[in-house]
């Protein structure tokens, strides 16, 4: 078993597990499953693919690696150092604040105004995250109406809210 070869072969399919399941291109844990690979070869039995074992190695890895780093979050004392590099500052300006309330306010005022019918339903659709059939029961109505409703509210919305888009 070559390892240059189950680079070349493998190696695009080992980079995109590793970075779908860490969502980080980490060279390290991609060499740690070639060493792995190469270190159990003589365990691998013929049952099924070779690649289908590698994208094995390759999630679990990936997935052990998430949970050490979780891990070592959580048992990490606050320093000052760890407090920096991992706290991140979400912290609005006064402008930015103040605009997203005026936003608010339009948006709010721009759902009054419709039918209410229609605002019965983009209330429970995007306000209270209830589901078509949810809606449906709640309003005694078929869903095929509830999603008629929502698409002609969303319209009128967007018309009336064309500025702020």
């Amino acid at each position: 078993m070559d390892l240059k070869e189950i680079i070349a072969t493998h190696g695009s399919t080992v980079r995109n597990i590793i970075k779908r399941i860490t969502n980080e291109q980490n060279e390290d844990l991609e060499q740690e499953v070639y060493c792995k690979v190469l270190k159990n070869a003589e365990k691998y039995e013929e049952k099924g693919m070779f690649s289908a074992w590698i994208r094995t190695i390759s999630a679990n890895l990936s997935k052990d690696y998430l949970k050490s780093s979780q891990k070592k979050l959580s048992d990490n004392s606050t320093t000052d150092e760890n407090v920096i590099s991992f706290v991140k500052c979400k912290k609005e300006t006064p402008e930015e604040e103040l605009l997203k309330i005026e936003r608010q306010k339009t948006i709010t005022k721009a759902i009054n105004k419709l039918k209410p019918k229609f605002k019965e339903v983009i209330m429970l659709y995007e306000i209270e995250n209830k589901s078509y059939e949810e809606i449906s029961q709640k309003i005694k109505c078929p869903i095929g109406t509830v999603k008629s409703r929502l698409y002609n509210a969303k319209k009128e919305l967007a018309e009336m809210l064309k500025d702020l888009i």
